[in-house]
């Protein structure tokens, strides 16, 4: 069962996510969310990025008992079995990764990161604090290993001290 600070950084995204702010996740969520992606991602495969998108879609709505629309509560309980599901997991992180890398460098630098929250979040948010948590070896970007890791401790994990609870942003209070 997830605890009220793993319902509070996952409820900021899935707010972030839910388009037309009706408390339920849609089919076109996902794909407004890949449609968003697309327009700003590096030099990442569009049909891979859409692919991974849409593809939490079905394993939300099973999850939902075939509903058309899927609760906060509902994201919660497969959030609750995602160490069960690293292969998707790091899959996710790494098309991620792939669409932030706007440079296409193999590394997320301070600019492409601010961009990753602008695009999740619709809005630009101060970034400046937050970085440095994610870089974890101080070199000034984040390796597809540290944000890997930081994509499953935000989905999986449950300290709000971990690196990763801040990979969409300062966790809310």
């Amino acid at each position: 069962m997830a605890s009220e600070f793993q319902r509070k950084k996952v409820g900021g995204v899935f707010r972030a996510m839910d388009v037309d702010g009706d408390g339920r996740l849609t089919q076109a969520d996902f794909q407004a969310l890949a449609h968003r992606w697309s327009a700003v991602a590096g030099p990442a495969d569009p049909e891979r990025l859409t692919s991974v998108m849409t593809g939490w879609w079905p394993v939300l709505r099973a999850a939902s008992g075939g509903d058309a629309g899927v609760s906060l509560d509902q994201v919660l309980s497969v959030v609750d079995v995602l160490g069960d599901m690293t292969d998707a997991v790091t899959g996710t992180a790494d098309a991620m990764f792939e669409a932030i890398d706007l440079n296409g460098d193999g590394l997320i630098s301070r600019s492409e990161y601010g961009a990753l929250i602008e695009t999740w979040n619709g809005a630009p948010s101060a970034t400046d604090e937050i970085f440095p948590r994610l870089d974890l070896d101080g070199d000034g970007h984040l390796s597809r290993e540290e944000f890997r890791r930081h994509w499953t401790e935000f989905w999986a994990g449950d300290d709000p001290d971990a690196p990763g609870s801040y990979v969409f942003g300062a966790p809310p209070e």
